[in-house]
This record gives structure tokens, C-alpha cells and sequence, in this order.
């Protein structure tokens, strides 16, 4: 098992939505609690303040992300710190947020929303597409692992709360074609699936919550390996550095005892390891 090892050392409550932006050779993340966007400069760590939770990004091109918010989804200047809104996200529903999000292979972006208390049932999957934001999946309670296959034919999704994660067919559009079928069933091992990435190759790296860990599954949904963290609550992998060898993983505090903080120090933390795959590069967001 590959080990990994502490990137950024600041702790996050709730870090989630890993995103190595291409262009800049730039990792953001979120601590969603904390409302906060996160990234280092070189050496340089730096963060942004939101008013309202935000938790997933994709690039639009050097200088801006799409973000994923409580309300809506926003543009973001990087320099400037700029924020615009572009459409609303679940703005009538104040108990909800957005949790996973990822760009897809024609440009659109797909994100889950939930309870902020988890209620069961409570949330949902969208697209967000050239303007247009449409509901794809609903009666989600977590809303998580949304990635996309190198052909660019398959998407998949998890419920956190099912221990489950699902594979989708999806068109030459980039909209869901045919019923969603289990790809992973992690219920009867008690393991919680997160977020997730696919590689180069096809596999599916997935963050498992409470599992200290992030799981690598072929294609064919069998286990092949695994990246160690020091966080048992690992969260959402991304494919970054130099040549796309580099997984990055986001981590939580929440829902962890003092003792259990105790016993992990770096629980939070956002981490690191080499693979010896290759990453994809992240789709561009087409607003």
C-alpha cells in the first residue's frame, strides 16, 4: 500500500472538492464548513472567505472557476478574488448544500446537493450545462464519487449513506442514457465511499470515509490497491503535478472525537502521494 504523505497542513473540518487546474499547475480545495476555498502558491498557502458554504470547482480557463455553492453556481476570478453569480442551485431549499461536484467530458458540470444534517432522501444530483442547470438524479442522501471514464461514454455517482457507487452510460450530449447500474457495493464490508477520480487506465480511485485510505478499482469494479493517509476520514482525490503521477487527497475532522483527533494529528490535513498511473486532466467548464 502506497503511503502519502502531508501536502498542506492546514486542518480542515470538512475539506472536500480537489481540483489541479491544468493550466496554472494549481490544486484548490474546499473546507466546506469552514466556507472556505483553498490553495497554495509555490511555498505561499492562500484562502478565500465565502458567505455561504461552497464545496466543488471546475477551470474555465486560467483565471477563473466555476464554483459550486449553498445557492448557486458562481464565476470565480482567481486574481481578483471576484465572484458573479450564474445560476441558481437549490436557492429555495435553505436546509440543503452542494457536496461532490466534477466537470464532465462535454463541458458541463455535474453536482451533488444534500441536507446539511444528512436528512435521508434529501438531495440530489444536477448538470450544469452552457447555462442551463438540470436536475439528473434525486431522493440522494450523500451525493458523492461523481467522476468520468477516459472514453467519456461513463460517468459514475455515489450515496454515501447506501455504501454504494453507480456507473451511468451517458450520450454523445453528456446526458444520462439508460438506467444506472452498481459498479462497487461497499454496504456489506461497512465502508463509506466519498469522492472519487478515474485515471488514464480507467480505474477508480475512491476516498473512503472512516477508511484512512483511498481505494483503487478497475474497471471492472475489483479492488487493485490503495493509497495510505494518516486521516481516517478521507474525502475526495485528484490527479495533479508535473506529469500526472501525483494524487492529491482532501480530509475531515468532523464527526471525530477529541481522542480520536488525538490519535491522528494531521486528521484534516490535505495529502499527497506518486501512483504509478497516470491522471486525466480535468475537463474545462464551458459556461
Amino acid at each position: 500500500m502506497t503511503q502519502a504523505r502531508v501536502h498542506d497542513d492546514r486542518v480542515c473540518e470538512l475539506g472536500e472538492g480537489a481540483l489541479w487546474h491544468p493550466g496554472r499547475r494549481q490544486l484548490f480545495w474546499f473546507d466546506i464548513t469552514a466556507r472556505r476555498l483553498m490553495t497554495r502558491e509555490g511555498d505561499t498557502p492562500r484562502d478565500w472567505h465565502w458567505d455561504e458554504m461552497v464545496s466543488a470547482a471546475g477551470w474555465v480557463d486560467d483565471d477563473t472557476l466555476l464554483i459550486a455553492g449553498e445557492t448557486a453556481f458562481w464565476r470565480f476570478d482567481i486574481d481578483t478574488g471576484q465572484r458573479e453569480k450564474l445560476a441558481p442551485l437549490e436557492a429555495d431549499k435553505p436546509g440543503n448544500r452542494s457536496n461532490d461536484g466534477r466537470a464532465d467530458p462535454l463541458g458541463g458540470f455535474w453536482i451533488g446537493t444534500m441536507d446539511k444534517q444528512a436528512k435521508p432522501g434529501a438531495g440530489a444530483i444536477y448538470r450544469y450545462f452552457r447555462g442551463e442547470v438540470r436536475k439528473l438524479y434525486q431522493d440522494i442522501s450523500i451525493p458523492n464519487a461523481i467522476c468520468f471514464a477516459p472514453g467519456g461514454d461513463t460517468a459514475y455517482f455515489a450515496d454515501t449513506a447506501k455504501g454504494a457507487i453507480w456507473k451511468q452510460h451517458i450520450d454523445r450530449a453528456g446526458w444520462p442514457s439508460g438506467r444506472p447500474e452498481i459498479f462497487v457495493d461497499f454496504s456489506g464490508v461497512g465502508l463509506a465511499p466519498d469522492g472519487a477520480v478515474c485515471d488514464a487506465e480507467g480505474n477508480v480511485w475512491v476516498a473512503q470515509w472512516g477508511g484512512w485510505r483511498v481505494a483503487c478499482h478497475g474497471p471492472d469494479g475489483r479492488f487493485r490497491s490503495a493509497v495510505a493517509c494518516g486521516a481516517a476520514h478521507t474525502t475526495c482525490p485528484a490527479f495533479g503535478g508535473a506529469d500526472m503521477r501525483s494524487i492529491f487527497v482532501t480530509s475531515a475532522t468532523q464527526g471525530l472525537s477529541e481522542d480520536a483527533r488525538e490519535h491522528q494529528p494531521a486528521g484534516g490535513c490535505t495529502w499527497v502521494a506518486e501512483v504509478p498511473v497516470r491522471g486525466l486532466p480535468e475537463r474545462r467548464v464551458i459556461l
